[in-house]
């Protein structure tokens, strides 16, 4: 293959189109909106109590359960894009980059630093357009301090990703994974 470059195989960010394939879902007024709200409740150090955190998110159109507990600093980018089951602990830190759905069930923990993307880019084109993709974090898994978990990953029921792990493809349930990229290092459940 001839590596020489030529304007066929060019990064073209000025061509990039942040319409193609993708709908933020809410206007510049309640994104305008949710910035200040975020800025002021949810990324201050100051714990701001869980239950008016809550009703926050679900002002502007987050679907949210029982029981939710998000500690200080958690950054979230769409809460329109964000459905939590009950019973979920989400650590300091944590970073839900949602330009498209993000799904947490029952009795999810997300651990401190975490960051969960669904954005990415098409690299092949030298447009970049985006590609996002979804997250499930599905019933009893617990996702480690400073974990990265891409687009398009679904985390298996009870699963664990060990702290720091990398996350880029589907995960089974009921195991441990540890790594980058993150491999089965055992079952979650002695028997």
């Amino acid at each position: 293959m001839d590596f020489e470059e030529n304007a066929q195989h060019q990064v073209k960010l000025k061509e990039f189109n942040s319409g193609v394939g993708y709908v933020r879902g809410a206007g510049v007024l309640k994104e305008s909106a949710w910035y200040i709200v975020k800025m002021i409740f949810f990324l201050s150090a100051l714990p701001y109590p869980y239950r008016f955190k809550r009703f926050l998110l679900k002002l502007f159109g987050a679907k949210m359960g029982e029981n939710i507990v998000i500690k200080p600093r958690v950054n979230i980018h769409m809460p329109w894009h964000l459905s939590i089951g009950n019973d979920v602990w989400i650590g300091e830190e944590v970073y839900l980059l949602n330009l498209v759905p993000i799904t947490i069930g029952n009795d999810v923990c997300i651990s401190q630093r975490a960051f969960l993307c669904t954005g990415n880019h098409d690299y092949r084109k030298p447009s970049m357009d985006y590609r996002n993709q979804p997250i499930i974090l599905n019933d009893g898994c617990w996702v480690g301090a400073s974990v990265f978990v891409g687009p398009g990953v679904t985390v298996g029921k009870n699963t664990v990703i060990a702290a720091g792990g990398v996350v880029t493809s589907t995960t089974e349930a009921n195991v441990i994974y540890k790594g980058n990229p993150a491999l089965i290092k055992g079952n979650r459940w002695r028997v």
